[in-house]
């Protein structure tokens, strides 16, 4: 059984360690409880939706009026030989007289249906799936899609939808990790209401921008040729190609070498740890309070003299202590395996002195935890960031002793010290009403005895201030080597930034953390539960009992609109509760700021339970995992019992920078008059600043903004703002939707979850419909994966376009399935989103060419392919109809067997596959550069229905030509039915080879090749099969029919003129309507070929200047120089 089970199970990213500790071995059991189907990612995965392309759609309309045409043929054919038959009178030949008419005529019916079947074209299908694995071939090896950092290129999972990539015209994509890099940086927090900046860690991400811009300047470019890394597999192969795939930068580099692990486990455990990550420099006004926190040396005081009050601490320390434990993070190290907690550590301070240090603070209902002080600061606050810089060692400094002045003479810390002072104030005198006087006369006694004798012995205090600063730092020794390997790259970014504060996560197991707290060490807290984050939630939280006042505490992050809905007002004097509520407006600013900076936002809280009330919530929470039926409601029920009546202490700001070349993609999309959708769970603000920030929102832009919380208020506002955008559509001379980022602004919707549920309602549907639909973008925030698929579908099926989602994670999933085209992005969430998809890249920049290049040529490529391939049949199947009547639509044929057998499957077979797979009607740097061409294919300009008709019609008329010239020049004459054949089945081999010639826009060699090859073949056969086949075709004999007809000047004749006479006024047509109508292409392609004819010029006058010089000349007629490049030689 187990032999069974097991290998399903691996294969779901379960790791098996076996490691050797101290000359013993560790033996790993696995329990398995659910395997294969019955695991929840196989239960929700509702498995791949058939996707049929637009194309192909259209084709089968196509193909049910090749059929139609047909039937018609045939029973053209069978009337007419009922006619014949019936009107013939004293034949010469015999006939079959016993035969009735209407019987003969239901005879030639099937049989013209067996002749003309080739009208049918059923091996176009076939012929489409080959043309689309070349394409998919070419576009899984264009270098401009690989990243050479990742060794990763564009997967194309999805072999029947490659033409739909030109013809998109809306794109929902999701934010994090797909716009941006999904590399969390701590950048900020606000604990207490006060907010600090870190501006010593925002100059620090500067200069890493600086670095690697500056780096990308002088970029080492690593050729393939002298590549040592393997390109197979996932990279390309390419070992004697010279073009470069992408220039890696000596930042990058040296980055890479410095993150590269020298074990097996430390290269497993280094998903989002990188050097950014983990370099947080801490704001010097917070050590400065923490400082203030571990001094033995100072008491806590009111906050007149710029001390922070006891309430203030407590919150800071809590804010920590929740940031290091209030996740799913692992930790490990070389020494240590996973889910392993290490033996606790003796701690810095004896246990009565944290007992102590946790009596003095604990005063107050709102701290029922009050967490232990970090070490101390040697030095000034002001030398001691200049020391913390140190590239690649973030546990490098010292604490220093605390001081009145400010650290940071810009405004955000003065302002953060006026916050600070105010806020203090008003705490530290509430604290003292709710507290007694008698502790607070001890407090006070214990303080200046404290102080008494630190100033009569000197010191002695500031040796044990020192021994005690050397214990934390010899402690610090080992921190470099702990790994953390996260679920997402938030909960990486908050261990960090903890773990900046001498807050670190140690280990972890099933039922205890072990957690460095500063200037105590290292204590095992008991892990009672963890309710994981979900998108109903928005939020997770763990519950936890403190070691040493054994206490319950519930530690909560999530979105903003959720935890603060979920704050309460503390109980107790007046003068309290007005201070809690201007710590939640302080922090609710704060939070709209960094939302307006681009930043993601957390908010910290946590809640003391009672023993009792512990204990009824979890028999709920028992009751809820043991159960079997709505075992997922019954979950949800007990987390939101628990999470209420939250006390907030701060919140973070992470920033996740946008990934390169985003604004100018999007900019590009949008001109190609795609319309971009943002579907983020984030903030209304960071939505909107990302949008700007990615050119999605221009400064002439309208911004409409929706939020309602109700169905009725949401009605009224969308019919509301429905009226505007038409006002002001009635303004414009176009479609607002459609205008880009240079011409006239457009109006751009911006909705929050809640509205968006009453949108997507039935009443408000039709109105939100018509909004969006005249908008130039939407936004929709706090969205959850669900809201994300109904917004796509509902798009998709009631407006009737071609839809593309792109993700990144497992909550983008069900939107990538959804679409017509679903693009998964290899980030840093799993390959969930990716195997879910039709085409993976590795960054959203790859769109911009995936889309405007590969989908403009694919469309174009199959959609003139099927014309061709339809204009082919009509027009060879139309030569063997006009025969019938002049042999009495007897189902008889000109030609031999073999010819009308061979000349569709192999005369003609290949040169509409090459046309489909090479065929480039525009050069991609012109494609990339005027993304507006894209709106040919878009719109199906190409394949519209009437180029059906148009086709069909150039088809009869070419076969007529065909026909009744060779009819014509043989008429009165005695020539067989084979030799009258002859001249036509050759004319009609270079009319439909021409014929392709002309549309192509394309000719190289390999055409040139196919062509000569497909009329070579078709002469050889003929003069082999005249030469040497006398039984081959009985009745019939085509022993030098061939050979006769070609050795006649009138064969040759016939032939150029039939084959000019018929192509004549497709050509002529042509060059007519190029030139009244001449398209966006053809300026291009005569400003290049202008281009290249000055660089051309430029490069000889270059090379007539350099001629005296010992050097390599350059050839100014070298195809492979770009014009661009014509401005580096001057």
């Amino acid at each position: 059984m187990w032999k069974d089970v097991l290998p399903g199970i691996l294969s779901r990213f379960l790791f098996l360690l076996s490691t050797d500790l101290h000359a013993g071995l560790v033996w790993t059991s696995v329990f398995i409880v659910f395997h294969r189907h019955e695991t929840k990612a196989m239960m929700n995965n509702s498995g791949p939706r058939y996707k049929r392309s637009q194309l192909e759609k259209r084709l089968n309309t196509d193909v049910l009026w090749c059929v139609l045409l047909l039937i018609i043929m045939c029973l053209t054919a069978a009337v007419g030989h009922g006619l014949w038959l019936k009107n013939l009178k004293d034949p010469v030949f015999q006939v079959d007289t016993d035969t009735s008419p209407a019987l003969a005529g239901f005879y030639v019916f099937w049989t013209m249906i067996i002749v003309l079947q080739v009208l049918i074209p059923i091996s176009l299908y076939v012929s489409i799936e080959i043309v689309k694995l070349g394409q998919i071939y070419f576009i899984h090896h264009d270098l401009a899609l690989y990243n050479e950092q990742l060794d990763c290129r564009i997967q194309c999972r999805a072999l029947n939808i490659t033409e739909d990539l030109g013809q998109i015209q809306y794109l929902f994509s999701d934010k994090t990790g797909t716009l941006t890099e999904n590399k969390m940086v701590f950048r900020r927090c606000s604990i207490y209401g006060v907010e600090y900046p870190h501006e010593e860690n925002a100059r620090r991400l500067e200069v890493y921008e600086a670095e690697k811009m500056e780096a990308a300047g002088c970029s080492v470019t690593l050729k393939l040729g002298c590549s040592g890394r393997s390109l197979s597999g996932r990279s390309l192969s390419c070992k004697h190609s010279s073009v470069s795939l992408h220039t890696v930068t000596e930042e990058e580099e040296e980055e890479e070498e410095e993150d590269q692990p020298s074990n097996h486990i430390q290269h497993r455990t280094s998903a989002f740890c990188s050097r950014m990550t983990k370099e947080v420099v801490p704001d010097p006004e917070l050590v400065r309070k923490l400082n203030w926190f571990c001094s033995p040396m100072l008491a806590l005081s009111d906050g007149s003299s710029g001390t922070p009050s006891s309430l203030e601490l407590t919150y800071i320390t809590d804010f920590f202590l929740a940031l290091a434990i209030c996740n799913s993070v692992v930790v490990s190290s070389p020494s240590q395996p996973r889910h392993v907690v290490p033996e606790t550590r003796t701690p810095l301070k004896s246990l009565e002195e944290i007992k102590l240090m946790f009596q003095r603070l604990s005063f107050s209902p709102l701290s029922a935890l009050s967490s232990l002080s970090p070490p101390q600061i040697k030095g000034s606050p002001r030398s001691f960031t200049s020391r913390l810089f140190a590239r690649g060692k973030t546990d490098t400094f010292t604490f220093s002793t605390p001081t009145n002045s400010t650290t940071d003479g810009s405004e955000p810390g003065r302002e953060s010290n006026q916050e600070t002072s105010n806020l203090r104030r008003e705490v530290h005198s509430s604290s003292r009403v709710e507290s007694g006087g008698d502790a607070e006369q001890m407090e006070d006694r214990e303080t200046d005895d404290y102080i008494e004798g630190a100033r009569t012995n000197p010191e002695g205090a500031r040796q044990e201030v020192e021994g005690l600063t050397g214990d934390v730092d010899c402690e610090r020794a080992t921190d470099d080597e702990l790994l953390y390997e996260a679920e997402s790259p938030d909960e990486a970014a908050l261990v960090h930034a903890a773990h900046a504060y001498r807050c670190t996560l140690r280990g972890r197991s099933a039922e205890s953390l072990l957690v460095d707290l500063p200037g105590i060490g290292s204590l095992a807290v008991q892990l009672l539960h963890i309710l994981p984050f979900d998108s109903n939630r928005k939020k997770m939280s763990v519950v936890v009992r403190h070691p040493l006042t054994g206490q319950v505490v519930v530690y909560t992050k999530g979105a903003d609109s959720v935890i603060m809905d979920l704050t309460e007002t503390p109980k107790g004097s007046e003068q309290a509760r007005e201070i809690y509520s201007l710590i939640r407006e302080q922090t609710q600013n704060h939070l709209d700021g960094y939302a307006r900076e681009g930043l993601r936002t957390l908010c910290i809280a946590k809640k003391v339970l009672e023993e009792e009330e512990y204990e009824v919530w979890l028999k709920g929470q028992l009751l809820a995992e043991s159960s079997i039926e709505h075992r997922e409601e019954l979950l949800l029920e007990a987390a939101q019992r628990l999470e209420t009546n939250l006390t907030l202490l701060g919140t973070t700001g992470i920033v996740d920078r946008l990934q390169e070349e985003v604004p100018d993609t999007i900019e590009a999309l949008q001109r190609a008059g795609i319309k971009v959708w943002i579907l983020t769970g984030d903030k209304k603000e960071t939505a909107i600043n990302i949008a700007y920030a990615c050119k999605l929102l221009c400064p002439n832009d309208q911004l409409l903004t929706a939020s309602c919380g109700s169905k009725d208020a949401c009605a009224a506002l969308l019919e509301e703002l429905k009226l505007e955008v038409q006002r002001g559509v009635d303004g414009l001379t176009g479609d607002p939707g459609e205008s880009s980022s240079g011409g006239v602004g457009g109006f751009v919707l911006v909705l929050d979850g809640r509205t968006l549920d009453w949108a997507l309602q039935e009443e408000p549907r039709s109105d939100f419909l018509e909004l969006s639909r005249r908008c130039k973008a939407v936004i929709c925030c706090r969205s959850t994966p669900l809201q994300k698929s109904k917004v796509v579908r509902l798009i998709r099926d009631q407006l009737g376009v071609m839809t593309l989602a792109v993700g990144d994670g497992a909550n983008d999933v069900s939107m990538i399935q959804v679409a017509d085209v679903g693009v998964g992005i290899c980030g840093q969430e799993g390959m969930q989103a990716v195997m879910s998809s039709d085409f993976a890249v590795s960054r959203f920049k790859h769109l911009r060419k995936l889309l405007l290049v590969h989908g403009h040529w694919c469309y174009s490529r199959l959609a003139n392919m099927i014309l061709y391939f339809i204009y082919k049949n009509v027009m060879y199947v139309n030569l063997l109809f006009w025969y019938q009547f002049f042999c009495g639509f007897s189902g008889s044929v000109m030609t031999n067997a073999w010819v009308l057998i061979l000349f569709n499957l192999i005369f003609t077979s290949v040169p509409p596959l090459i046309y489909g797979v090479l065929d480039r009607d525009t050069a991609a740097h012109t494609l990339m550069e005027l993304p507006e061409l894209y709106r040919e294919v878009q719109t199906s300009e190409v394949y519209a229905p009437y180029m059906f008709w148009i086709t069909v019609l150039d088809a009869f008329y070419q076969s007529l030509i065909c026909f009744f010239v060779p009819y014509f020049a043989f008429r009165g004459s005695s020539v067989s039915e084979l030799s009258f054949g002859s001249p036509i089945n050759a004319s009609a081999l270079l009319i439909v080879l021409l014929h392709q010639v002309i549309e192509s826009h394309t000719l190289t060699w390999i055409h040139v090749l196919v062509l000569v090859l497909s009329g070579g073949s078709y002469f050889g056969f003929v003069l082999l099969f005249s030469l040497f086949c006398v039984t081959c075709s009985p009745p019939t004999n085509p022993v030098g029919v061939e050979t006769l007809e070609m050795s006649q000047p009138l064969f040759y004749i016939v032939c150029a003129l039939t084959t000019v006479t018929a192509l004549l006024p497709r050509l002529l047509f042509r060059a007519l309507y190029n030139t009244l109508h001449p398209s966006a292409v053809l300026e291009p392609a005569r400003m290049d070929k202008v281009d290249s004819e000055k660089y051309r010029r430029k490069m000889q006058r270059w090379n007539l200047s350099r001629s005296r010089d010992n050097r390599l000349r350059l050839c100014a007629d070298h195809p492979g120089l770009e014009p661009s490049t014509a401005s580096v030689v001057s």
